[in-house]
């Protein structure tokens, strides 16, 4: 076989970044980026080939798909030719975006990564340049001093808040008063928004681009998000601190709060700094992607550590032999792995059980909830206008859109699988119908 005299090239706006620092694989892996903002991790024989491509080629007579084999010989000690070269370029790189072919025709259209349990129905708000400006703002929170001082101040105010305060009677309180429970919530949301320009501060104060900001699904809850894909260009403090930056935010977010509470004694302020708190806990489970998986994911170094739940398993209660995927890690990352997987199977399990058990019952709650809300909200339009039924009304709104959300969020989850099984038994009949006819 002859090999074509085109020379293949990069893509456009593809950018070589480097080895990934803190892997816990055996042999790093090695990261490029993509016009689209996807970082791409190659092994190092694949990223020798796009270097070449994105350098000058080696002088000499010979077609550059045969100097760029005789470089990667030299380079590795093993012996390479323009056929492997074409290989590697037209069966690995090409399709990833990262080069056009090897007679010089371009990839076929990229798309971005769909790992599992990943965050869908994204709606980006802000554009990556606003959140550069925002980041930008609240960077210097960052800075060592101002870290010590601001977690000594937070665990000062825990104290003070946990040892005099009366919670309980505050929240008893604020859920009488709708305007309460609508500031309540407004300051959650803001809390949230918070959250994730926190990611976006940490990655700018490590000097890398954070991208969009947005909103949207993620499961059955309503979520924000910032696209912090460029942390990966970080080494391993780097990425830790984007991962934390989003709960040390809602720190900064609750010392604001507990100064405004000690200054006015606004019980719904209290409120607001419980629901805080609960924001802050759940992001640092370790079980679906919150902040807390993120960080166990960036200190052990493995980005993905979802698609190794099926080899922990076959490897610890089916005694099969480690696969390709599980003996590419390091020894200290493949126990880590194990302990999350082993951790998080029972702990799925558990919550898609429950949920799938109270669902009729939640369904039933939720639509008795939301029909009493519309009723009161119903009978304070039609007594009249006043702020307080005004607000009354927009609470029992909010509350109906909250109660709905999850639910909705569960439909769209759970209505992908089952239209491709309903898709698959639509079409196995014709399928076995055309055989049967051959």
């Amino acid at each position: 076989m002859s090999a074509p005299c085109a020379t293949p090239t990069l893509v456009a706006g593809m950018e070589l970044v480097g080895e990934f620092e803190g892997s816990g694989y055996r042999e790093p892996p090695q990261l490029v980026c993509r016009p689209d903002g996807q970082i791409v991790r190659l092994p190092p024989l694949l990223y020798r080939v796009v270097r070449a491509l994105a350098g000058p080629l080696p002088p000499g007579p010979e077609p550059a798909m045969a100097r760029i084999a005789a470089d990667l010989s030299e380079e590795t000690g093993r012996r390479f030719t323009e056929e492997h070269i074409v290989f590697l370029i037209d069966k690995k790189l090409a399709p990833l975006g990262i080069t056009t072919y090897s007679d010089g025709s371009p990839p076929p259209p990229t798309t971005k990564n769909d790992p599992f349990l990943a965050f869908r129905f994204r709606l980006a708000v802000l554009p990556e340049h606003v959140t550069w400006f925002l980041s930008g703002l609240f960077a210097w929170l960052f800075r060592p001093a101002v870290v010590v001082l601001g977690l000594g101040a937070f665990v000062a105010g825990e104290v003070w808040l946990w040892t005099t305060q009366d919670t309980g009677a505050a929240l008893r309180d604020v859920l009488t008063s709708p305007a309460d429970v609508l500031l309540v919530v407004l300051l959650a949301i803001a809390s949230c928004a918070f959250h994730e320009l926190g990611h976006g501060a940490a990655c700018r104060y490590g000097g890398v681009r954070p991208g969009a900001m947005g909103c949207g699904i993620y499961l059955v809850w309503p979520a924000f998000y910032t696209d912090i894909t460029n942390s990966y260009r970080l080494g391993r403090a780097g990425r830790i601190r984007a991962d934390l930056g989003g709960v040390y935010f809602n720190a900064v977010f609750v010392l604001g709060l507990g100064a405004l509470y000690a200054t006015t004694g606004f019980q719904p302020l209290l409120v607001a700094i419980l629901s805080v708190h609960l924001e802050m806990v759940q992001q640092l489970l370790p079980t679906l992607r919150f902040d807390g998986y993120y960080i166990v994911a960036d200190l052990i170094g493995i980005p993905d550590l979802f698609k190794y739940i099926a080899p922990i398993l076959r490897r610890v209660f089916l005694r099969r032999p480690q696969d390709d995927r599980l003996r590419a890690l390091k020894r200290w990352p493949q126990v880590v792995v194990a302990v999350w997987v082993l951790f998080l199977v029972p702990v799925l399990s558990l919550q898609l059980g429950l949920v799938l058990v109270n669902l009729p019952e939640l369904l039933v709650a939720d639509w008795r909830t939301i029909t009493s809300l519309m009723e009161h909200a119903g009978a304070s339009g039609v007594s009249g206008a006043s702020g307080d039924q005004v607000l009354a009304v927009v609470a029992a709104f909010l509350q109906a859109v909250l109660l709905v959300l999850p639910l909705a969020g569960l439909a769209l989850v759970v209505g992908r699988p089952v239209r491709a099984l309903v898709r698959l038994a639509w079409r196995r009949p014709g399928r076995v119908q055309a055989g049967g006819g051959a």
